[in-house]
């Protein structure tokens, strides 16, 4: 755990009287240590460019690994959170809570405070900025994908987005995937893997209720299910030329015992025939019926 700013440091502690802070001076030409540094959120953006100046020259004066080095780091950390919370407020209507954002970003703040060398001559906020965005927004788009997906997919799908933009409005219509491949230099095929994979970016729950203004129930509800009766529709359509050709008592018989649903001896009574002999029909037809199928197939 880092000390905070507005706690004593015991190995550069000093009796000297420092500085104040909107007459900042070098440390390192007067004491060898640094200036007492007041509660970091209390600090104005004005000061903090400065101190952290001080801190980066004296940075370079330590030794990596060494507790005074870890200290220095740390410091520069919590003075610049600032301008972490600055870059995350860009992204406060995305649906990740802020505090994840904001740590995100101080990762990024601390690889810059990493890469950061005085000799550049620019200010810290101006060098550390686009590295800070710039991990956020890796943040979102390694994990805002509700199926994850290979990067170049990821690419693709903004790259279709803007090209798509920019063609709507030229061409007032949407684009063609051949329009789209030709704008982006790519294959039909490729525009179409990319269009697919946008599929993946978001996802809705089955049991999500509908906006206030739909009258359809949830996404479950919506859904096609498994319909086990169209797995006899071919046999019905193929049947239908067949049982046309039989003759007529034939086809009554098969009426009451498949559709009626009539036991033999019912059909007997029915139609004034013994129910073995609407047995011998009934065999004879479904063998007929039988072979006729077979010979189709």
């Amino acid at each position: 755990m880092s000390p905070r700013l507005d706690e004593s440091h015991t190995p550069i502690a000093t009796s000297t009287p420092l500085p104040e802070l909107d007459h900042p001076i070098n440390p390192l030409d007067a004491i060898e240590g640094l200036p007492e540094i007041p509660p970091f959120d209390e600090v104005e953006p004005v000061d903090a460019r400065a101190l952290s100046r001080t801190l980066f020259e004296r940075l370079e004066s330590l030794e990596e690994g060494t507790s005074d080095y870890a200290y220095v780091r740390n410091t520069l950390v919590e003075l610049n959170l600032a301008l972490v919370k600055f870059a995350a407020s860009r992204f406060r209507s995305r649906s990740e809570p802020m505090e994840d954002i904001i740590q995100v970003g101080t990762i990024g703040l601390i690889k810059a405070i990493d890469r950061f060398e005085l000799s550049r001559g620019v200010e810290f906020p101006t060098f550390a900025m686009p590295t800070i965005i710039g991990e956020i927004k890796r943040f979102f788009r390694d994990t805002s994908w509700s199926v994850r997906v290979p990067r170049r997919l990821q690419e693709l799908r903004l790259d279709l987005a803007k090209a798509g933009d920019e063609l709507a409005q030229k061409l007032d219509r949407a684009p063609t995937v051949a329009e789209l491949a030709e704008r982006l230099g790519i294959s039909n095929d490729e525009v179409v893997e990319g269009m697919a994979a946008s599929n993946a970016y978001t996802a809705s729950s089955l049991d999500a209720q509908p906006e206030e203004d739909d009258s359809e129930g949830a996404l479950a509800d919506r859904i096609g299910y498994e319909d086990h009766g169209l797995e006899g529709i071919e046999y019905v359509e193929s049947l239908k030329p067949l049982i046309a050709e039989l003759p007529s008592r034939d086809r009554k018989i098969l009426s009451l015992r498949f559709v009626a649903g009539m036991t033999q001896s019912e059909i007997g009574e029915e139609l004034g025939i013994s129910q073995m002999h609407v047995s011998r029909l009934l065999s004879r037809t479904l063998v007929r019926l039988r072979k006729g199928l077979t010979v189709e197939e």
